[in-house]
């Protein structure tokens, strides 16, 4: 008969906020990613003009605090386990400029797509980041087991939707989670609501997958189908039959408030036609999980976007949930660009950019019109001011105005 290996004795909790490491790592987070332009347009209410162009930045954009605390842990780890191996589990955030800047910096991408490092080669004296966004229970046993001196940079939102997730599990309910089945986020809830061993998950992403879930919450159909058709977005064990009985939704923290609360009310309808009553009752809960950073960003657009401007530029990594959802809004309303970096604007007459609905990067020609122009600007939660104050700079270089004029702009 074999035995698993014990697992080693947890470390040493090691307090990585103190003041003179807090203090050193801001003066270094702040020397990578700060924007003295982006400051200026702040201060000055968000607009910039220098010639005929000019630029309009929305009020809310940019790192929230989940962030700023994720990489301010990671640089902080650097610092104080300087002389130990360091691992992140994946992406510390959905940006690939911080993310190469992460891994500049020694730290290994456990994750990384043909570098994997097997966690069982890893020991007592290594050290393991979880990244923003958190990771699923297996992982996260996993280095435990192994005894690594784990760095939780796990967002609080994020959180806070676990908490909801297990708590429907302790009632034996199934949850359907709003958002994106492959993201680490939606992975690490999902784990969460199967982790007592009870729960269910379902996993809906648009209206259209909404509705097929009402109609079979409330008259049933071929269960083969509607598996084939949510493949890879439900938990182990699930029966359509029996899970959708009773169901509580939650969220990826980084969708849209107004789509998720439109799944929320679709399903409980479906509930309280099939149940009756005037209210969807005890086989339905909601609560509401949106990220405080994502829907500031949101409603800042929303206010931006009833001015006039002539195109909107939204700058951050084309895997960021929340940015994403930022040029979707854009593209309601205007001509909308969504760019990774400044690089993106090569000329005047060409700009490479991602394309939601191809999911890769396209190239648009005769992009700019003639000036005068007003451009806005956005980015998401996990884009740093100097992508953004970068984008701005390579704005007025195309229409013959210096950095050097720029920053005098903003700082007047």
């Amino acid at each position: 008969m074999t035995h698993s290996p014990s697992p080693s004795p947890a470390p040493v909790r090691v307090n990585l906020r103190t003041p003179d490491v807090m203090t050193a790592v801001q003066a270094q987070v702040e020397g990578h990613y700060r924007s003295d332009i982006v400051d200026g347009l702040r201060r000055r209410g968000g607009e910039l003009a220098v010639g005929e162009v000019t630029v309009r930045l929305a009020k809310q954009f940019g790192f929230c605090y989940g962030v700023e605390r994720a990489i301010d842990l990671a640089y902080a780890a650097k610092k104080v386990f300087h002389n130990k191996r360091l691992f992140i589990l994946g992406e510390i955030i959905h940006n690939p400029e911080v993310n190469r800047q992460i891994g500049e910096m020694g730290i290994v991408n456990l994750l990384k797509k043909g570098e994997e490092v097997p966690i069982e080669t890893l020991g007592r004296e290594d050290v393991v980041i979880v990244p923003a966004f958190g990771t699923d229970i297996t992982t996260l046993n996993g280095i435990k087991h192994q005894g690594c001196q784990i760095v939780d940079t796990t967002c609080g939102d994020v959180m806070s939707v676990w908490k909801r997730v297990r708590q429907y599990a302790s009632e034996e309910m199934t949850s359907i989670i709003h958002g994106k089945a492959a993201h680490e986020e939606t992975k690490a809830t999902a784990s969460r609501a199967t982790s007592q061993g009870k729960g269910q998950y379902l996993v809906v992403l648009t209206l259209e997958e909404t509705d097929e879930v009402c109609r079979y919450i409330e008259t049933g159909g071929n269960k083969r189908a509607f598996l084939e058709r949510f493949k890879g977005a439900y938990s182990e064990g699930f029966d359509p039959d029996l899970h959708l009985k009773r169901v509580g939704v939650a969220n990826q923290t980084t969708m849209l408030r107004g789509e998720t609360e439109e799944v929320q009310r679709r399903i409980a309808a479906a509930i309280q036609r099939r149940d009756g009553g005037a209210e969807p009752g005890a086989n339905f809960r909601f609560f509401d999980t949106i990220c405080g950073a994502t829907q500031e960003r949101q409603d800042a657009l929303r206010e931006m976007l009833s001015s006039r401007m002539d195109l909107l530029l939204v700058v951050g990594g084309y895997n960021s949930s929340n940015t994403s959802h930022l040029a979707e809004m854009g593209q309601e309303k205007l001509p909308t660009y969504f760019i990774r970096n400044a690089g993106r604007l090569e000329s005047r007459n060409l700009i490479t950019h991602y394309d939601l609905h191809l999911k890769e990067e396209v190239s648009t020609e005769d992009w700019l019109p003639g000036s005068p122009i007003t451009v806005g600007v956005t980015a998401g939660a996990s884009c740093p001011n100097n992508l953004i104050e970068e984008t701005i700079v390579r704005l007025f270089e195309l229409h013959g105005h210096e950095r050097e004029s720029v920053l005098r702009a903003a700082l007047a």
